[in-house]
């Protein structure tokens, strides 16, 4: 499945079932549900996972592991979050659980998120890589609380109140960590340019 018709499937969402829908019909037994859903937000919940275990085969397990959940268990949804929140709270369960099986392996894979695009100048497709590059890897330098905190408000636009739902603390704690995710985000893409400009 290609990141386009990931996209495209965002734009046409308002034609079809909303993800709520979509669940009670995954509830009924449909497969069809089940892959619309997949097709949604497989993506946001890989990159999300990613994020976590630095690892793309550890993070296309806890995406499998998501969407079996909740195929098995999706007339447990209760509505108390939104269905993008439910779906990210369960993959990083098992993104965390994934990690205590096998905390040895935390490598991030650069070919997951290095896609070159061919559109690109050469120059122009260099000077983002550097850049890409240097963010992913300051990034990865952060702790994992605070990758995650940065993953969930910029990446997967989540607000104070549903990260604080997600992970089980209360919302000044989702403030002070992104506060100090910020800061630390700040001094790591800083001091990478430094070291570029005088290299």
């Amino acid at each position: 499945m290609s990141e386009h018709t990931f996209v495209s499937s965002g734009r046409d969402r308002a034609a079809g079932p909303s993800d709520d829908m979509l669940i009670g019909q995954i509830a009924a037994g449909d497969k069809v549900a089940l892959r619309t859903l997949f097709e949604r937000h497989h993506l946001k919940v890989y990159r999300f996972a990613l994020r976590i275990v630095r690892d793309a085969t550890l993070a296309e397990d806890a995406v499998s592991e998501t969407f079996l959940e909740v195929w098995r268990h999706a007339g447990r949804y209760a509505g108390r979050a939104s269905v993008s929140t439910w779906l990210l709270a369960i993959a990083r369960n098992r993104a965390l659980s994934a990690m205590r099986r096998r905390p040895t392996e935390s490598l991030e894979s650069e070919a997951a998120q290095n896609v070159a695009d061919p559109a690109s100048d050469p120059e122009a497709a260099l000077g983002r890589t550097e850049t890409n590059a240097g963010l992913r890897n300051a990034l990865a330098a952060l702790s994992r609380e605070h990758a995650e905190i940065i993953d969930l408000v910029y990446y997967q636009e989540k607000s104070i109140r549903e990260i604080a739902a997600m992970l089980a603390i209360p919302e000044n704690t989702v403030k002070t960590r992104m506060f100090y995710a910020r800061k630390r985000l700040a001094a790591l893409v800083t001091a990478a340019g430094i070291a570029r400009a005088a290299a």
